[in-house]
């Protein structure tokens, strides 16, 4: 898989590995990246079969595929233990991580990210699974906009959304590969094994997120022992990006507790 190692470079430093969500990009993280560099050696890298790790990836993928294809890559380059930052479908990897290889987390955060499937989510990405047998990428595009952020923040910035999708439109998922990521999304249950996680975990949500209902992220905190929850009141799913100053703020504190030795 791609990858990137940004920020500091010497094998000792501390280490965040940075996960993004369905679309496995790490191009998601680009605003966070800036505040972490000066202090930390940042792992960004995208997912099999999306963006620049090209791959035709088997009907049964699943998370816990995606989390031994991270812990390899992970290996192969020295990494033996590190802070784990998921978005979305990246939280669930990181959860998986938590399962199968916990000694490697030094803490977890988990942003807009659940443990079973719900009602809501499901309905989601069946629209999406329809739009994209049936519809333009264009039209794709235009419906996930509406699921990861507010109509507000839409509305005020129209033109970097036209922007953005441009080049979307261009560097396109492939079709099977998206479907298979949407299948092991849909499928990840570990509702029984939350209490077997013992990391330091970090819980965000967001009430306006349109695509995974805020509960599910209070869910998680009640099964979770070692965990904290934050809820932001505005944002969407997409809180990175249209509440940079304030998430990057959070996640700030959070890791900077493990640079003082706390």
């Amino acid at each position: 898989m791609f990858y990137e190692v940004v920020g500091l470079q010497d094998s000792t430093a501390p280490t965040v590995v940075l996960s993004s969500g369905l679309g496995g990009s790490g191009h998601f993280w680009e605003t966070l990246i800036p505040v972490l560099e000066s202090s930390w050696r940042v792992i960004v890298y995208d997912h099999n079969g999306t963006g620049r790790s090209p791959a035709s990836l088997p009907n049964d993928y699943s998370i816990k595929s995606m989390s031994r294809e991270l812990l390899a890559l992970l290996n192969d380059i020295q990494i033996q233990q590190c802070h784990f930052v998921g978005h979305a479908l990246g939280g669930l990897v990181g959860l998986e991580i938590a399962l199968q290889r916990p000694e490697i987390l030094q803490s977890l955060v988990l942003i807009n990210a659940w443990s079973s499937p719900n009602p809501h989510t499901l309905r989601c990405f069946n629209i999406r699974k329809a739009l994209l047998h049936n519809c333009s990428a264009d039209v794709y595009l235009q419906m996930q906009a509406l699921m990861l952020y507010p109509p507000d923040w839409i509305a005020k910035n129209a033109e970097l959304l036209n922007v953005e999708e441009q080049h979307m439109l261009k560097n396109f998922p492939d079709k099977q590969n998206l479907l298979a990521r949407i299948s092991a999304l849909s499928q990840f249950d570990i509702d029984g094994q939350l209490n077997a996680i013992k990391a330091n975990t970090l819980i965000i949500a967001n009430k306006d997120d349109a695509l995974v209902p805020w509960q599910r992220s209070a869910i998680l905190a009640d099964g979770i022992a070692n965990s904290k929850l934050h809820i932001f009141e505005y944002g969407g799913h997409a809180c990175t990006v249209t509440i940079t100053d304030e998430f990057n703020q959070l996640l700030l504190e959070h890791l900077n507790h493990y640079l003082k030795g706390h």
